[in-house]
């Protein structure tokens, strides 16, 4: 790969993709919802370390400022975390913790647990700290609604037995969620989807269409919300339901690019003062 996040051997967006690229930046209101990890940014070891791509940024960024477009991050992680790694616009919308948590501008409220859903939280973390002590290169990961076991740094034994082990005694628990992810166990004591904040967008919006790219099992929720008329994109070759397929993150900032100018021409047509110059 090249410094500026270019794959040595390229793959261009299929033709496929680039009809429906063409054919959604036309929608009257447009939203676009990334996933981060694995999406705008490429998985890495450490979650603090990671970082989207810079042409996928800036993509994105140049999205935001159009008229009657409305960028969004749907990401598991917390909302203090995405910001921390993702810089997101100023005008951006955030979803975290996989939809228990949401940031749609200034006055936003943050989540508030009951003091049931704090105690449960505590037990949870107990039972997943006492199954880290055991699995090395496991971790746990804190957020306001759940803990995540890791287990990217585990041995693949290590990380298979932990995730059984933690499944046995929390699955069966009254108002405790599990979720699924790539070498992850998110666990949380709200039940909540990106399917539920794509919907959710989609409504305080207006948009008339939604382009959703995710990488990860949890992003089929998301998926599975898209209407007809609008684009999914699954990032890598694992199973999924949306209608179009790039490899990996590379190709997320092309998509990115290729939408940023379908858009701006979409845009400059309907009103050539509110386009960008």
């Amino acid at each position: 790969m090249t410094p500026d996040g270019r794959s040595k051997s390229p793959l261009a967006l299929s033709p496929e993709l680039r009809e429906a690229v063409r054919r959604i930046a036309r929608t009257d209101h447009l939203l676009v919802a990334m996933d981060f990890d694995g999406t705008m940014a490429p998985i890495v070891g450490h979650a603090d370390d990671a970082r989207p791509l810079p042409r996928a940024a800036t993509a994105f960024a140049g999205l935001a400022v159009l008229p009657r477009t409305t960028t969004a991050l749907i990401s598991g992680r917390a909302l203090a975390s995405l910001r921390a790694v993702a810089s997101p616009p100023v005008d951006s919308l955030l979803i975290g913790s996989h939809g228990a948590e949401a940031w749609l501008g200034p006055g936003s409220t943050g989540l508030t647990l009951d003091e049931e859903q704090k105690a449960l939280l505590a037990e949870v973390r107990a039972i997943l700290a006492e199954i880290v002590e055991e699995a090395p290169g496991t971790m746990l990961e804190d957020k306001p609604a759940g803990v995540v076991l890791h287990t990217r740094l585990a041995a693949d034994d290590v990380a298979e037995d932990a995730v059984a082990a933690a499944r046995s005694l929390l699955q069966d628990r009254k108002g405790v969620f599990l979720k699924d992810g790539k070498r992850v166990l998110e666990t949380s004591v709200v039940n909540a989807s990106k399917g539920e904040g794509v919907t959710f967008l989609r409504q305080i919006t207006g948009a008339t269409a939604v382009l959703f790219a995710g990488d990860d099992t949890t992003d089929e929720d998301a998926l599975a919300r898209l209407e007809p008329g609008d684009v999914g994109v699954k990032v890598g070759l694992d199973f999924t339901q949306a209608q179009y397929r790039v490899e990996a993150p590379v190709h997320v900032a092309e998509l990115l690019e290729a939408l940023l100018q379908e858009r701006s021409v979409a845009v400059a047509e309907e009103d050539p003062q509110a386009a960008p110059s």
